[in-house]
């Protein structure tokens, strides 16, 4: 028996589209692979937002962590790392301390660049361990998610997006050596942007832009020392050539937890969408987590 009479194509098309729009609405899947520390305080706020419009939400984390822990909003998937509880903690509480410090521009640079080297071990470290860790990685590949959410600062969750061929979300508010104006392929003129450390402003005499390109070359430096291990890690787990760059530039859209009241204008692409205050509440993000996780499954929907 027909369910719509013959005679009536327009009440036919009425219920195609009513049932497309019902299919989209539906909850989605997202896997979230999070960088420890004040990024994934940050993270979890959108992601409470989408647990309570029924999304399915799956995280994966490691067994020692800082603030990574498990709640009724999400599914936690944890994987065994090679280091102990009392190793990471006694490094970011030295990390934290040297941050502070007064000293030179070259001073504070040693000390960050030293501590850094330490703390990326770990998280690479931590990676390597989610890359192979075989069990873990067959429950993805089975689980068929929509998207990948994830914070480009540490480019694991990008080289799992890159496996698993799911479109990718960022999270951030920058990354240190401007590797995301380059992903973008934003502009970023030494005359208008300043440079990290640099002490300058938006508005900057010729000098003060000298001084801006000659603070871009340590950035330059300390990129290739966070980065270089990460490419490597891409290619011997994905099986070919792949530079962070390459896998950054796959991101279909950065959410920026930036808020020009605090950071100076920069410029910012079609992709590229400013959510600053998430920073600064703990309440009414549903509606804004809901409306970013749409989008997402939009770009799903539509790249197959």
């Amino acid at each position: 028996m027909a369910l719509v009479p013959a005679s009536h194509p327009q009440v036919t098309v009425t219920l195609v589209l009513l049932l497309s729009v019902l299919s989209l609405a539906a909850g989605g899947k997202l896997l979230v692979v999070p960088v420890d520390g004040s990024h994934w305080l940050s993270m979890r706020e959108v992601l409470d937002g989408l647990s309570e419009k029924g999304h399915e939400i799956v995280v994966v984390a490691p067994e020692v962590n800082l603030h990574i822990k498990p709640t009724k909003n999400f599914v936690m998937k944890m994987y065994p790392v090679p280091f102990a509880q009392e190793e990471m903690d006694e490094n970011f509480h030295a990390f934290s301390q040297e941050a502070f410090e007064e000293g030179s521009f070259l001073e504070r640079l040693v000390r960050i660049f030293q501590r850094s080297k330490k703390t990326s071990a770990l998280f690479l470290s931590t990676c390597e361990y989610l890359l192979y860790n075989k069990e873990l990685i067959k429950y993805l590949e089975e689980s068929k998610f929509d998207a990948l959410f994830t914070d480009p600062m540490l480019p694991c969750g990008q080289i799992l997006a890159e496996h698993l061929s799911v479109p990718s979300v960022f999270l951030l508010q920058q990354i240190p050596c401007g590797l995301d104006f380059e992903a973008t392929l934003c502009p970023r003129p030494h005359s208008y942007v300043p440079r990290i450390f640099s002490g300058n402003t938006d508005r900057m005499n010729f000098l003060q832009r000298v001084k801006n390109v000659f603070f871009d070359i340590p950035n330059y430096l300390l990129c290739y020392f966070m980065f270089q291990p990460y490419s490597k890690l891409a290619s011997e787990f994905l099986q070919r050539d792949v530079t962070v760059l390459d896998l950054l530039r796959k991101a279909s859209i950065w959410l920026m937890r930036l808020d020009f009241v605090f950071h100076y204008p920069r410029p910012l692409m079609p992709n590229m969408v400013i959510i600053g205050g998430i920073t600064c509440t703990h309440r009414k993000l549903t509606q804004v987590g809901h409306a970013l996780f749409f989008v997402v499954l939009l770009i799903s929907y539509c790249s197959h």
